[in-house]
């Protein structure tokens, strides 16, 4: 299948890769140069612009999209808009607040342009071995675009969740509960490294992902960091958040839900802009280590 991909970014770029691998017919486009060239090399050809990539595509086109959420996506809809007709088909794949992809897909719906929001996790390893990917709109779209989705994820890791919203809806809570278990994680691992004994932390969390309770690509990737540089220090214990964790905690107080692990791992990344402390940095090389998230050096 046709598939053009508009963001080349972290995940974008990967994606592209896992695409390519599959067997799909993939032409990228992205604003920087450089990373089009790149790409270039993988053997994936890319496109001058937006316009000229939907000519390339042909009919029945399906546009993917990977560009950071809010205003971006919102810039590339409108450019794409005039473009766009019957039968042509949209899938929203960044890290979209839900009630926006609800309005664009009731704006896309006006135009008869099918239009999927599609929650993706794996991070930048998934998005070129197989991601997990959570989708909504409409079932008829979502059936058009499965035989691609059995191509790129993982086996039994993609869902139709439901109507317009719902795949990035649902994707907002797995981050909510990713913020919880990273702290909890972060904060195990303070304690270790404060204690008066000399302990391991990588074979500890290597321990752990064999047979434990708390086993987890998080504790590999704990492990991975720590192996990497037991003391983690050359980062600073900054740990950014990029609004998902803070969606779900506006979500939880709007319904009244008591979500105090969520809540306090979301204050904790405020808290970290302030001050150092070592599960801070654990926290900060989770996030580089599944999404390539930027480390503040010290």
């Amino acid at each position: 299948m046709k598939v053009g991909l508009v963001g080349l970014g972290k995940m974008g770029f990967n994606l592209a890769l896992n695409l390519k691998r599959s067997g799909h017919d993939v032409i990228g486009y992205d604003l920087n140069q450089e990373t089009m060239q790149l790409i270039n090399k993988e053997g994936i050809r890319t496109s001058s612009s937006l316009s000229a990539l939907v000519k390339e595509l042909g009919e029945d086109r399906l546009v993917w999209l990977m560009v950071p959420s809010g205003e971006f996506v919102d810039e590339v809809l409108a450019t794409l808009k005039p473009m766009l007709r019957k039968g042509d088909l949209i899938i929203e794949g960044g890290n979209s607040n839900y009630k926006d992809s609800i309005r664009r897909s009731g704006e896309w719906a006006g135009l008869d342009v099918e239009y999927l929001d599609c929650g993706t996790s794996g991070g930048i390893e998934g998005a070129l071995n197989g991601i997990c990917a959570m989708l909504g709109g409409s079932k008829v779209a979502f059936e058009k675009i499965e035989p691609i989705l059995k191509d790129i994820c993982l086996p039994g890791a993609y869902l139709y969740c439901g109507g317009p919203g719902s795949g990035h809806y649902v994707k907002m809570i797995h981050n909510g509960i990713e913020y919880g278990m990273m702290q909890a994680i972060a904060e195990g691992f303070e304690m270790l490294q404060k204690s008066q004994m000399d302990l391991d932390l990588a074979a500890i969390a290597g321990l752990w992902n064999h047979g434990s309770v708390v086993r987890s690509w998080l504790m590999e990737l704990t492990e991975r960091a720590l192996s990497k540089e037991p003391d983690l220090g050359s980062i600073k214990g900054i740990m950014h958040s990029s609004g998902e964790g803070k969606w779900t905690l506006e979500d939880a107080l709007e319904k009244q839900i008591a979500t105090p692990v969520i809540a306090l791992s979301l204050i904790m990344r405020y808290r970290s802009l302030e001050d150092d402390s070592f599960a801070g940095k654990i926290v900060a090389a989770l996030r580089n280590e599944f999404g390539g998230h930027h480390l503040v050096k010290k």
